[in-house]
């Protein structure tokens, strides 16, 4: 079961599902099939395949959490400035939960979002290329919003469990898109060096000496100094020696 609201009511085509195999997915099938307007948007009360960075699992009481993906089309964005869109995708999230008065909000990179140490919120970003040229984009968000248990996980809360009260998933909704819009208005100005040192001035645990895990499980101490323009970690390691690492080399263990 599903219902489509116009954009003419909510500034956006939204796509309500009861149940998908991840609203992603929903998405890409949609484009196959027709050509839905840039910023459409699927929802859905409960995702059975959600999927967040490096292929792991998002879990999400039905009804409970914010679950949708974001369709922007026409980008015309080169590969090389792919990281790009997680600076606005995370900043869009970040800038709502500061409204709300959220506390402690922080992104971890690349771009989970953080009450102090617990995640709130992923994001995970396919893009359909052109060439060299990012075409478009499928931007997939969790929200863990009126979720009060998380079985077996850790680290991991919700906007209800911090704040004490319960949110208007639609409300809500439509406020982190409009944000989008915006940060992506500043993206389509230039505005690229002012979205870095925004993203780069609420990153988790920047200038603290932090321990990280590498690919072959081995530990290390590093203080994060920022991320490089092409989305890779940037740690000064021992004797001031910076690196870059990717996303699969290195993990964050706090």
């Amino acid at each position: 079961m599903f219902s489509i609201i116009d954009s003419t009511k909510t500034n956006m085509q939204l796509i309500k599902l009861d149940a998908t195999d991840s609203t992603n997915a929903h998405l890409r099938r949609l484009l196959l099939s027709k050509a839905p307007e840039d910023y459409t948007v699927v929802t859905a009360r409960q995702q059975e395949q959600g999927r967040g960075q490096m292929g792991t699992i998002w879990q999400s009481e039905v009804g409970k959490n914010l679950t949708f993906s974001v369709l922007r089309r026409n980008l015309k964005l080169p590969v090389s400035h792919s990281f790009a869109l997680n600076l606005c995708v995370s900043l869009a999230v970040h800038g709502v939960l500061k409204q709300y008065k959220v506390p402690d909000v922080s992104i971890k990179w690349p771009n989970d979002i953080l009450s102090g140490r617990s995640k709130i919120c992923g994001i995970l970003i396919e893009n359909i290329l052109t060439g060299s040229t990012i075409h478009t984009s499928i931007i997939g968000i969790g929200l863990n919003v009126n979720q009060l248990t998380f079985k077996e996980l850790q680290n991991v809360s919700s906007l209800q469990l911090l704040l004490g009260k319960t949110f208007d998933l639609d409300v809500l909704l439509q406020r982190i898109v409009n944000e989008l819009k915006q940060v992506f208005l500043r993206l389509g100005k230039k505005d690229e060096a002012h979205l870095w040192d925004a993203y780069e001035n609420v990153l988790f645990r920047k200038g603290k000496p932090s321990t990280f895990e590498n690919k072959e499980g081995g530990r290390f101490i590093g203080v994060i100094k920022g991320v490089s323009r092409s989305g890779r970690l940037t740690v000064e390691l021992e004797n001031a020696v910076l690196k870059n690492f990717d996303l699969k080399e290195v993990k964050l263990l706090y």
